[in-house]
């Protein structure tokens, strides 16, 4: 099995990002690239070429656009990603989500359709750690 199958998402992001504190909230659009960290509040719309990953204080309300994506907080609304998508324990989801790969923790609450528009046979996930503590 490849390095590619075994490491998450998040292990993989690098390089700085944009970060949306806790406290602040957005609404409207939001674009750009690269890698964003959501602890805030947004509501609208997001076209992101890059990561994003909402962060288990993050709520997002509307459609989330994205490379790819990594959700430990809220969203109330659709998400399409170009590539993965990871969903944590802590994660709920009301709303469709969509990418190449979808991984999803024991734990996550999704209320509504997953779709995966990569290949047709299933994607193995493996979990490197069992929390976020940075040990394996």
């Amino acid at each position: 099995m490849s390095d590619a199958k075994t490491r998450r998402l998040r292990d993989s992001a690098r390089g700085p990002g944009t970060l949306i504190s806790e406290g602040c909230k957005i609404e409207g659009l939001l674009t750009g690239s690269g890698n964003f960290m959501i602890n805030g509040e947004i509501d609208g719309e997001c076209n992101i070429d890059g990561s994003i990953t909402l962060a288990r204080s993050g709520y997002f309300k509307g459609l989330m656009k994205a490379t790819s994506v990594i959700v430990a907080g809220t969203v109330d609304g659709d998400i399409v990603a170009e590539g993965r998508v990871e969903i944590s324990e802590t994660a709920k989801i009301t709303g469709t989500v969509s990418g190449e790969a979808i991984a999803v923790a024991a734990g996550a609450v999704v209320e509504g359709v997953m779709k995966t528009t990569g290949r047709q046979n299933p994607h193995e996930f493996v979990a490197k750690r069992k929390d976020d503590s940075g040990s394996d």
